[in-house]
């Protein structure tokens, strides 16, 4: 689902619309300019922190890459580097835990300002510890645009205005983390055995 919305693949069956309209029938470059992904699998370049982050806007002053790495909760640490914001962070970001590539992948996120946030499992190769950072942090780069977030980590997603629950490509519930919690179902179940 998250890798159709902005069309990194095409639906085989139906559509998926956006804003009404099918993305197939959208410019590639506006889906481009109005989505934002944060992903599990964080891509990093062999090169320095802020040049990561202006992969997303290549004029960003340094003032604009600290603000963006404040509201991620990154900007402390890249303060630590010795090298701070010129730190290469090697191939895939190899140098850096997976908490702070997550946190840089949210700053640039931020730092595009997208008017839709897609966040596919983007805290579940993480300890409870990073979660937390990193889940602030994706509060933040959420608020003033729509989000769709893929969870399976249901911690991530109890506070989101509707959540849907799909096995196997169908719709099997959908509501309020209450509501779905109230009903007893399989979001209950679920949440129920994460608790634990």
């Amino acid at each position: 689902m998250s890798y159709l919305i902005p069309r990194l693949h095409d639906v085989t069956d139906g559509s998926v619309r956006f804003a009404g309209d099918d993305v197939r029938d959208l410019e590639s470059d506006s889906l481009v300019r109005n989505i934002g992904i944060v992903s599990q699998e964080t891509y990093l370049f062999h090169a320095t922190i802020a040049d990561n982050l202006r992969y997303a806007k290549r004029d960003a002053t340094a003032d604009e890459l600290e603000a963006a790495a404040r509201a991620a909760n990154i900007h402390d640490t890249i303060a630590s580097f010795p090298d701070g914001y010129d730190t290469v962070v090697g191939e895939r970001g190899y140098r850096l835990s997976g908490g702070e590539k997550q946190r840089i992948a949210i700053a640039r996120v931020l730092l595009k300002d997208p008017a839709v946030l897609i966040l596919d499992e983007a805290t579940s190769a993480l300890d409870a510890i990073g979660e937390r950072v990193v889940q602030e942090a994706l509060d933040t780069a959420s608020r003033g645009r729509t989000t769709i977030a893929v969870a399976h980590r249901l911690s991530t997603i109890v506070d989101a205005d509707v959540i849907f629950v799909i096995v196997g490509g169908k719709l099997v519930e959908q509501g309020t983390h209450s509501e779905l919690v109230a009903a007893g179902g399989m979001y209950s179940d679920l949440y129920a055995q994460q608790l634990q």
